[in-house]
């Protein structure tokens, strides 16, 4: 589908220094003058505006060695790749963008050679090689050379702007940017790629017991959840699995573009229970009822099981993300606040606080409905 400027497979191993990748968020931002719904002579304008990098990076100071085995590790699989600038470096993961030939990339690079983290980034790798020859009904970025040994993915970069760039968006979102997000979610959900392309990434029995053992669910919520369970599989046979998910639908993966959203960061994608995406958006959208009214109508329009499949899915989300915004505040509580922490009015571990108050909010409206459908079947 494809031409790829160099070889998407790893030529044989050298002596160089191997390094690994992770999902890379939205990355390049519309120039001045040029939105997502602009002219199409504005359009192009605006694309080769948002391909034009340059800079040079330090490979000087004490993190210096991780950036050039990280280099090291894009030059083996694409020689022709100049890095130009660290778009993100987290303790887990470093993202370069830099050009191949006139195209511009991004490359990541996997820093944490954990287990969990290897699986994700070869998942992600694996993700890019089927869009090759299974496109699918939204746009992704273009692979230009990956190698699953070193965890080493390079990608083209799109210029465009992310629909969010918080993972809990504290303000009203544009109604046409959550509506693009939305319907490219739903797009990728009604995709079927072909047999033995994507796994299942979320072994839901497994997940239901760690968090009932950390205390994250009752024991009322965990034998509701296994009621429901059970229940999609006496119905749905082998249906309960049946719908393709990106597996992190966050608005930051959402890359807005003149020619209409990108979706990144493939990590988790694979087949869930129906629902598991738009469980996602609801999460996140707590600041923006309308949008969850539109979710919640689009996730049981395909009835009882859909619904149940749904609420199964929101209640996993809603926990992980409760523990997830616990475990930060613990840690703002712990540690020493900086100087300066200027967020949504006010710190951050304010803003946590009410997140998570509002999660737990959530996460009651939710366990209601899960006993409601467990009583009316």
């Amino acid at each position: 589908m494809y031409a790829a400027p160099s070889s998407v497979s790893a030529p044989p191993l050298s002596y160089l220094p191997s390094a690994g990748g992770r999902p890379y968020p939205g990355a390049g931002a519309n120039p001045a003058g040029a939105g997502p719904l602009g002219g199409g002579r504005q359009q192009r304008a605006a694309g080769r505006a948002g391909q034009t990098v340059s800079g040079r990076i330090d490979l000087s100071g004490p993190q210096g060695a991780q950036l050039r085995a990280a280099v090291a590790a894009v030059h083996r699989v694409c020689p022709e790749f100049h890095p130009v600038q660290v778009l993100r470096r987290s303790g887990r993961s470093v993202l370069l963008v830099g050009t191949t030939g006139r195209t511009t990339a991004v490359a990541k690079c996997l820093l944490d050679d954990s287990p969990a983290g290897t699986e994700r980034a070869r998942r992600e790798i694996a993700a890019y090689r089927a869009f090759v020859r299974h496109r699918p009904p939204v746009r992704v970025p273009r692979l230009v050379a990956a190698d699953p040994d070193n965890c080493t993915l390079v990608v083209e970069r799109l210029a465009g702007r992310a629909a969010a760039l918080q993972r809990h968006p504290v303000d009203p979102l544009p109604r046409a940017d959550v509506k693009a997000a939305v319907q490219a979610v739903c797009r990728i959900n009604q995709w079927r790629p072909p047999p033995g392309l994507f796994g299942v990434p979320l072994d839901y029995a497994e997940r239901l017991y760690r968090f009932h053992e950390l205390g994250l669910l009752t024991d009322r919520d965990t034998a509701d959840l296994r009621k429901l369970l059970r229940g999609l599989a006496q119905s749905g046979g082998g249906q309960h699995r049946g719908q393709f998910c990106h597996g992190d639908a966050l608005l930051s993966n959402v890359l807005l573009t003149p020619a209409g959203p990108v979706l990144l960061d493939w990590d988790r994608a694979g087949w869930y229970l129906p629902g598991y995406d738009l469980a996602t958006l609801w999460v996140i959208l707590g600041e923006t009822p309308a949008a969850r009214r539109r979710i919640s109508r689009l996730a049981q329009a395909a009835g009882p099981a859909a619904r149940d499949a749904f609420l199964v899915n929101l209640m996993l989300v809603l926990t992980r993300e409760i523990r997830r915004y616990e475990m930060a505040v613990q840690r703002v509580m712990r540690e020493p606040a900086p100087p300066v922490q200027p967020v949504a009015g006010g710190s951050t571990g304010e803003a946590q606080r009410l997140l998570l108050r509002r999660l737990h909010d959530d996460c009651g409206m939710a366990r209601r409905a899960v006993r409601a459908a467990v009583d009316t079947r």
